[in-house]
């Protein structure tokens, strides 16, 4: 059988044109050295026949549909280790995000997608969809266990919403949901460590799989409204756990 013939002649290059129009400084995509240094450390080499280097190539060979409606651009963790360890210091992560963002938003991954919505629910912008209510009686009801039944942490604090902490501190939304003594271990060492801190009611999640879902509408959404939580409890240091 034949190979199929590709005239690169014909081929427009928009995705390239239209990404190098949204990096900053262009991400450097013209500089590439084919070196594959991006393909020796990334964690998704191999997975769906791609890897950093050769999705690079594609997009600059103006292969748009092939590299873009790859699933391979889903499996990508966004580490963003490849950029650190290319010599010319090429955006590939950011390549693959504007490649999500060209799939239509119900064709994205099941998961990430629901995770994303379920942050949009209420103003704690958990991925679980705890709402704020949910998140203050967890906490309380674990400080005061912690208080009864393990001695020597009577002073044991978790404050929500208090004016003027130093530090705003987010907190994954699985540990309150699902595992509720994880909280614990955090409480403690900034009990020990003295640190002024609180979460806050709303925003107090600290994960944003609308980020990984190239939904940047959604992604500024959750982010400023725990932003503005932090500012409006005038902290001075927003601290993301995750």
């Amino acid at each position: 059988m034949a190979e199929e013939v590709i005239d690169l002649g014909k081929m427009t290059r928009d995705f390239k044109k239209e990404a190098m129009k949204i990096i900053p400084g262009g991400g450097n995509l013209d500089l590439c050295l084919n070196c594959g240094t991006c393909a020796a450390g990334c964690p998704a080499t191999g997975l769906a026949d791609l890897d950093p280097r050769k999705f690079l190539r594609m997009i600059l060979l103006g292969l748009d549909e092939e590299a873009t409606k790859s699933p391979w651009v889903w499996m990508c963790t966004g580490c963003q280790r490849c950029i650190y360890a290319c010599p010319m210091q090429i955006d590939i992560p950011r390549l693959v995000y504007n490649a999500r963002a060209t799939w239509p938003r119900e064709e994205r991954p099941k998961g990430i997608l629901g995770s994303c919505d379920m942050a949009l629910k209420n103003a704690s912008g958990s991925a679980m969809g705890a709402s704020p209510d949910d998140f203050i009686f967890v906490v309380e009801d674990v400080l005061e266990e912690v208080k009864d039944t393990q001695p020597g942490w009577d002073e044991l604090q978790a404050p929500i919403d208090k004016k003027g902490a130093h530090f705003f501190i987010n907190q994954n939304s699985r540990e309150p949901v699902t595992e509720p003594d994880e909280l614990i271990p955090l409480w403690k060492l900034l009990h020990v460590a003295g640190i002024d801190w609180t979460y806050g009611s709303k925003g107090w999640a600290g994960e944003n799989y609308c980020m990984f879902l190239a939904d940047d509408k959604s992604w500024e959404h959750v982010t400023r409204t725990s932003i503005m939580q932090c500012a409006e409890l005038g902290c001075k240091v927003y601290l993301n756990t995750e």
